[in-house]
C-alpha cells in the first residue's frame, strides 16, 4: 500500500502490491524528496530508505547510491548520438518546459528567470499552480497557471504535464524538453544534442535515475493487471521529445488523457512518458550524460560550459553542485548557477567580471 502525499490510499492485489508500491515510491525522485528506493524486495536487489539521519554513514551511503546511478548509463536503452549534425536547429525550434509550484516563484524561479530563461524567454514557458502578479509582469503569457493542484503528488504532476504537453503540441514547434525549476539549461549544448536527429522521427532522449528498467502494475480493467517494464529520463534532470513522437502519444496524452493514463500505472509524469513511449510505443529512452539532476554527484561534473542541464540540492546538510571556481562565492551563489551563467555569458550586466572563469 502507497499513500501520496495529500492524495488517497492507494490498494494493489498482494501479488502486486510490492512491486507496484516500490515503483511509486521509486518514481517519485522529484524535487524536494530524496527517495533512492531501486528495485522491489522480492528482487533481491537491495533497497535503500530515504537519506533521513544525519550523520557522515548516511551522506556516504548516498553517494555510493549516485555511483550506481552513474551506471545506468551504461545499459541497453539507446545510446546518445549519431556522428554529424542531420538538421539545423535554431532556439526558435524549441518549446521549452519549466515545471515549479508557487512557494518556489521567489526561491528557484526567479534565479532562473535571472540566468537561463534570460537568454531565451521567447522559447520558454513556466507551468505553475497559481496566479502571480509579479511573475506574470515579468513573463506576459509565457506563465502558465495550470489550475492544477499545488500539492506534491502524481496527479498534480501529471496535471502539469498534461498541459506542458497540449501547449507544446499548438506551438508546432519541433521539439519539447521539460525541465524542472532546479535545473540550469544550457541551450546551445542542447541544440547540438537535438541537431543529430530528426524531429520527425522518434526521439525520447534523456537521463535515467535508476540502473535497471522500472517495474509496474497496469490496471487493464476493474480487476484485471498486468506488470510492465520500461526505461524512463527522470523530469529532475530534464528530457526532450521529437515532435514526431509527441504526435505518436496522443491517443494517451492529449486533451487530459495524459492524466487518465497516469492513472492506469498510478505513476507520477515522468515516469508516465516512459511508459507511454516505451511500453505503449515500443520506442527506446536513448540515453545522454549530458542531463544532471540533484540525484547524483553534481561534484564529478566537468566541462560545465558542455553540459545540457545542471541541478543542485542538499544532502544531510551538505550542498550537492558542480564545482566551479567564479566571480561569486559559495555563500553568494549556493546554487552555481549565476556563477555558470558568467562562464557562459561573461557579457552579463550583473556579473562582477567580462573574463571567461
Amino acid at each position: 500500500m502507497w499513500k501520496p502525499a495529500g492524495g488517497s490510499i492507494i490498494t494493489f492485489s498482494s501479488a502486486a502490491a510490492p512491486r507496484a508500491a516500490a515503483a511509486a515510491v521509486t518514481c517519485l525522485l522529484v524535487t524536494g524528496m530524496l527517495v533512492v528506493t531501486v528495485g522491489h524486495p522480492s528482487s533481491g536487489d537491495p533497497v535503500e530508505p530515504p537519506v533521513a539521519a544525519p550523520g557522515g554513514k548516511v551522506f556516504s551511503a548516498y553517494f555510493r547510491k549516485l555511483t550506481r546511478e552513474r551506471r545506468a548509463m551504461s545499459g541497453s536503452a539507446r545510446r546518445s548520438a549519431p556522428a554529424g549534425p542531420v538538421e539545423r536547429l535554431s532556439p526558435e525550434d524549441l518549446f521549452i518546459a519549466v515545471k515549479t509550484t508557487g512557494r518556489y516563484h521567489r526561491q528557484r524561479l526567479d534565479l532562473l528567470l535571472d540566468t537561463w530563461i534570460s537568454k531565451n524567454m521567447q522559447q520558454t514557458y513556466v507551468f505553475t499552480d497559481g496566479e502571480d502578479e509579479k511573475l506574470r509582469k515579468r513573463m506576459g503569457d509565457h506563465l502558465i497557471n495550470t489550475n492544477c493542484s499545488a500539492a506534491h503528488n502524481r496527479q498534480a504532476l501529471s496535471c502539469k504535464m498534461s498541459l506542458e504537453y497540449d501547449s507544446f503540441m499548438k506551438s508546432g514547434k519541433k521539439w519539447f524538453c521539460h525541465v524542472d525549476d532546479d535545473n540550469y539549461l544550457n541551450v546551445g549544448p542542447l541544440l547540438k544534442l537535438l541537431s543529430q536527429y530528426s524531429h520527425t522521427q522518434d526521439v525520447y532522449i534523456g537521463r535515467p535515475s535508476l540502473e535497471r528498467p522500472i517495474e509496474a502494475t497496469e490496471r487493464l480493467g476493474t480487476t484485471e493487471m498486468k506488470q510492465v517494464r520500461f526505461w524512463f529520463a527522470t523530469g529532475g534532470a530534464g528530457f526532450c521529445l521529437s515532435h514526431g513522437l509527441a504526435l505518436k502519444m496522443k491517443p494517451w496524452a492529449s486533451d487530459g488523457t495524459f492524466m487518465s493514463t497516469a492513472e492506469l500505472i498510478r505513476l507520477p509524469d515522468d515516469c508516465t512518458v516512459g511508459y507511454i513511449v516505451e511500453a505503449l510505443l515500443g520506442v527506446s529512452l536513448i540515453r545522454s550524460a549530458l542531463f544532471h539532476s540533484h540525484l547524483e554527484n553534481l561534484g564529478l561534473v566537468s566541462d560545465t560550459h558542455s553540459q545540457v542541464t545542471l541541478s543542485y540540492g542538499t544532502v544531510d546538510n551538505s550542498r550537492n553542485t558542480v564545482h566551479l571556481k567564479g566571480a561569486f562565492s559559495v555563500d553568494e551563489d549556493p546554487t552555481r548557477f549565476r556563477s555558470v551563467h558568467c562562464l557562459l555569458y561573461p557579457d552579463t550586466p550583473w556579473c562582477p567580471s567580462p573574463r571567461r572563469l
